[in-house]
Formats: structure tokens, C-alpha cells, sequence
């Protein structure tokens, strides 16, 4: 099965409709399916529901959609970035869920594993918790959270092979795995594909049986949200 797909628009052709539901993997800027949103903006698809962990920030990954108005509602743990984002919030036009990190990770785990749905502490006695079910296990309470199932997943990897089997590379792991298993299609882009046999089996970390399509999106212009560093010491005479 030929997986290569020569660019985003090809490999999204077909799969996208006006009211669907993405799962989007990557942690602020970085491991984010650059090339991909790319092609949702271009292909103009609206009324979108997408679950990710946050919407990136004004211009940039998610929010280039939330510019366009493209995006119905977010499913998110971490929006703080965005001031698109807080304006559309605020005013109305944008429906949010918001979700605790680890739950919104587990929420997508769960909907990729078949499990629609789990109990957890996190969450409880906050607005979290509203409207959702309470159980009571050994004297604690715990609320239910659904499992996330999605038309499309779409995510960023650093190497594949030409069956699919992929590696992520550091922070860039950060909910691609999971974003991965919960969509009904599964769409990666990757900076660099190989020949199959090239990678070590115990290296993979997310089998080619989720990926369907791929594309190379090298070369990435590796963008950081907030560039922090130290003041430069001053230099000691005759160092």
C-alpha cells in the first residue's frame, strides 16, 4: 500500500468535510503538522471541531484556522497564548471545552484503544466536573470522561519508513502518539522517510497500522514561542 503521498493537499484529498472533528497532535509550536493545517486553511473547510492541546499562538499552527474563522469549537488544556483565541472566546464565536492535560491526553488513548470512557479524580469539585457523572471507588469520588474519536488525525513525526512506522523526536512526542490512534484516518507529516528495514524495531514508537498517508515536510523553520535565555556574564579583564 503506497502511503507517500507527494504534498499536504494530496494527502488530505477526500478527507476533509465542513463540520468534522481533528485531532491534532504537538505542545505549542514545536512537533505540530505544520504542513497539513497549511492545507485545511487552503481547502477552506469549516465548522471545524478540533481537539488539541492548545491552538497555537496568533498566526501560527492552530491559529492560522482560528484566523480564518475556520474553527467551531477547541477542545484544549492550554489556550493562554493566543490572544485570536481569547477574543473569539469572549465574544461568542468560539465554543471551548477545556480539559486537564493529562485527561485530554487519556481522553484521546482512550478513544484510540476502543474505551469509550473512564473515571478520574482530576477535575473533581471544579467546573471541571459540571454536568458529568460522579462515582464514588473506595470512598473517593471520581468524574467520567469520554474517549475522543475523530474523523482525521493529523500529526508530526521525525523519521519514517515507507510502511508508516514512525519516530517522534523529543518534545515533538507530546500528544502525536496519542492524537494518532484516535482518528479515524490517520495523516503524518515527517521531516525524513526511509527504506523499510532502515529503523530499529525497538525505536518506533507509533506503529505504521495507524498511519495511512504520509508526506515529507522538511524543511521546517523551527519557530519558539517564548526565547528565554541568561544574560551574558560579564567578561573578566584579561580572560
Amino acid at each position: 500500500m503506497q502511503k507517500l503521498y507527494p504534498n499536504a493537499a494530496a494527502a488530505l484529498d477526500g478527507l476533509l468535510f465542513d463540520g468534522m472533528t481533528i485531532c491534532a497532535g504537538g505542545f505549542g509550536l514545536c512537533g505540530i503538522p505544520e504542513r497539513l493545517i497549511d492545507a485545511i486553511r487552503d481547502a477552506g473547510t469549516k465548522q471545524l471541531t478540533i481537539a488539541s492541546n492548545n491552538a497555537g499562538i496568533d498566526g501560527e499552527g492552530l491559529g492560522k484556522l482560528l484566523r480564518t474563522r475556520q474553527v467551531k469549537k477547541m477542545i484544549s488544556s492550554y489556550v493562554g497564548e493566543n490572544k485570536e483565541f481569547e477574543r473569539q472566546y469572549l465574544a461568542g464565536e468560539l465554543e471551548v471545552e477545556f480539559c486537564p492535560q493529562g485527561t485530554l491526553a487519556e481522553r484521546c488513548r482512550a478513544g484510540g484503544a476502543g474505551i469509550p470512557g473512564f473515571y478520574t479524580r482530576t477535575g473533581v469539585g471544579t467546573q471541571v466536573a459540571e454536568g458529568k457523572e460522579v462515582k464514588s471507588f473506595d470512598g473517593e469520588d471520581y468524574i467520567l470522561e469520554r474517549g475522543i474519536r475523530a474523523d482525521l488525525a493529523i500529526i508530526k513525526g521525525w523519521k519514517a519508513d515507507e510502511s508508516g512506522n514512525l519516530i517522534f523526536r523529543k518534545t515533538a512526542r507530546n500528544f502525536n502518539q496519542p492524537m494518532a490512534t484516535a482518528g479515524k484516518v490517520c495523516v503524518a507529516e515527517v521531516e525524513e522517510v526511509v527504506a523499510v528495514g532502515r529503523l530499529d524495531p525497538d525505536c518506533i514508537h507509533l506503529p505504521g497500522i495507524y498511519v495511512k498517508r504520509m508526506i515529507v515536510g522538511a524543511p521546517y523553520d523551527k519557530k519558539i514561542e517564548f526565547r528565554t535565555v541568561r544574560e551574558r556574564a560579564p567578561e573578566r579583564v584579561g580572560a
